[in-house]
């Protein structure tokens, strides 16, 4: 994402159907002040209502990630910003922070079953992303077995 946004963009992927969140009014009115930002980093809101959001595009690099819960954590942290004074001048001076929390919104979860093809991929980007060897909460992404651990693993020696 940062190297996205710092080569001219985070390009967007429009949703088939957009989705709908519903936020307290104060996390509600907090997006929409940012709205220009957020589309900036590839996230389209709209108001829906007094205590609604809608979401028509994601940054296409998130792929599918869960819309709901990280709308409600940028929320969270605009809301935080606003309480300490900063406001909008949130997501210029925290914008590694936002986009660590849209990153993590889209990354691969356990248990979720990728392709050979998505492996591949997913091992590439990793070869060409500084720091990728750990999560923006600081654990590792990956662990490095040599071939006696292996072994002991599976009580072969």
């Amino acid at each position: 994402l940062k190297g996205a946004l710092s080569n001219g963009g985070v390009s967007r992927q429009m949703l088939l159907i957009p989705e709908v969140v519903e936020l307290d009014g104060d996390a509600a009115a907090a997006l929409l002040a940012a709205s220009e930002e957020l589309e900036r980093l590839g996230l389209v809101v709209e108001a829906f209502g007094p205590q609604a959001i809608v979401v028509r595009e994601v940054p296409a690099l998130l792929g599918t990630c869960d819309v709901k819960g990280l709308l409600s954590d940028l929320a969270g942290t605009l809301l935080e910003a606003e309480e300490d004074g900063e406001g909008s001048r949130l997501l210029a001076e925290r914008l590694d922070h936002v986009l660590s929390t849209m990153a993590c919104h889209g990354s691969v979860r356990a248990g979720r079953r990728l392709s050979p093809e998505e492996m591949n991929a997913l091992l590439r980007d990793m070869e060409k992303t500084p720091f990728s060897g750990q999560c923006n909460h600081g654990r590792p992404t990956y662990i490095e077995l040599k071939l006696t651990d292996i072994e002991k693993l599976f009580q072969r020696r």
